[in-house]
C-alpha cells in the first residue's frame, strides 16, 4: 500500500502524524488477521478429522445384527447444559442406543416416555455407553444427554441408535 500526503491539508504535524499512525495500524491489523485465519484454515482441518474419528468409532459400536437407522444426534454442550433428542421405538424390534463423546468420556443419557416416566439411565449402569433394549408396543422417546461434570466442564454429545427386526426371527 502506497501513502500519498498532500502536505498542503494538514495544518500540523500531529493531524499528519495521526493520518499516518492510524495507516499503519490498520495495516497491522490487517496482517494479524491474516494470520489467525491461516492458522485456523492449517488447524482447524485435523480437529475436524479428529472429530470424524470419534463418530465413525462410535458408530462403529452398532454392529450387525444391528443396523444403524442412519440418524446421529449431536450437540455441544457446556456446564450443566442438557440435550434433548425425541425418537420413536417402534414394536416388534431390538434397539441399541450408543452414546459417546468427542474426547472418549462417558455420555450420561438417559430414556423417558412423553410422560417423562425413567424407563433407562447409563448413569445407574455405571455409565455405560451401549444399551440393548426391546420395548413391547410403539413408544415416543426423549433420550437427554449430559456430560458427567466430575470429568469435563464442555464437549460434544453423540448419540446413536440402532435396530434389529425381531419378527420372523
Amino acid at each position: 500500500m502506497i501513502i500519498i500526503i498532500k502536505l498542503k491539508h494538514y495544518k500540523n504535524y500531529r493531524q499528519l502524524f495521526n493520518l499516518i499512525n492510524n495507516t499503519v495500524n490498520m495495516k497491522k491489523g490487517l496482517f494479524l488477521s491474516f494470520l489467525l485465519v491461516l492458522a485456523s484454515s492449517i488447524m482447524l482441518p485435523g480437529q475436524a478429522n479428529s472429530q470424524e474419528e470419534k463418530v465413525e468409532t462410535c458408530e462403529g459400536l452398532i454392529q450387525a445384527p444391528f443396523i444403524s437407522n442412519g440418524q446421529p444426534f449431536r450437540a455441544f454442550l457446556t456446564g450443566d447444559e442438557v440435550a434433548e433428542f425425541h425418537t420413536t421405538f417402534l414394536n416388534g424390534s431390538m434397539y441399541r442406543v450408543v452414546a459417546c463423546s468427542g474426547k472418549n468420556e462417558p455420555i450420561i443419557f438417559s430414556i423417558y416416555d412423553t410422560n417423562r416416566n425413567l424407563l433407562f439411565s447409563n448413569d445407574e449402569h455405571n455409565k455405560s455407553n451401549v444399551w440393548d433394549f426391546k420395548i413391547d408396543g410403539s413408544v415416543e422417546c426423549i433420550i437427554e444427554a449430559r456430560l458427567d461434570k466430575k470429568i469435563t466442564t464442555s464437549g460434544m454429545a453423540l448419540l446413536y441408535i440402532g435396530f434389529k427386526n425381531l419378527e420372523g426371527n
